[in-house]
């Protein structure tokens, strides 16, 4: 019905996914037994993978502490991605096109009633909308202005 419940069930869906695939995973390997036997040959395949995943991730990238075993990178990586689909909802939500609703991120945000000579602005900006903005503007200019570039 709206962009919000699509986009709620979609995420648990690939949430359930990711889920089922590793827990497939998990139970393939404990019938093989790969975790009491690795050979040489599968340790060099591992770190041949951790290589490739870190290619295409990106070593900069905060989702590169997923590729490690230690769980303070675990902690980053995830708090990263729930800011992330924080940040994720409150656009999807804001994106809502009920145009009954004054408090809807639309072109026009003046509201000009017929009856009277005055308009009002609806434009509806929240502290929280530019608490995000302000966050988001640091975080992506702070590398230029720390490197002096």
């Amino acid at each position: 019905k709206d962009y919000g419940t699509f986009a709620s069930v979609l995420s648990a869906c690939f949430i359930v996914l990711c889920c089922s695939v590793a827990l497939l995973l998990y139970i393939s390997a404990r019938r093989k037994n790969i975790e009491n036997s690795l050979t040489s040959e599968m340790e060099t395949r591992i770190t041949e993978h951790d290589i490739y995943a870190l290619s295409k991730i990106g070593k900069d990238s905060v989702y590169s502490y997923f590729v490690t075993d230690k769980i303070f990178g675990w902690i980053i990586g995830l708090a990263t991605l729930g800011i992330q689909v924080g940040i994720l909802v409150f656009f999807i939500n804001a994106s809502e096109a009920n145009l009954q609703n004054d408090r809807t991120d639309v072109q026009f945000t003046w509201k000009c009633p017929r009856d009277t000579y005055a308009c009002e602005n609806t434009a509806g900006l929240t502290d929280a909308g530019w608490a995000i903005f302000s966050v988001l503007m640091v975080a992506f200019l702070s590398k230029d202005l720390i490197s002096g570039s």
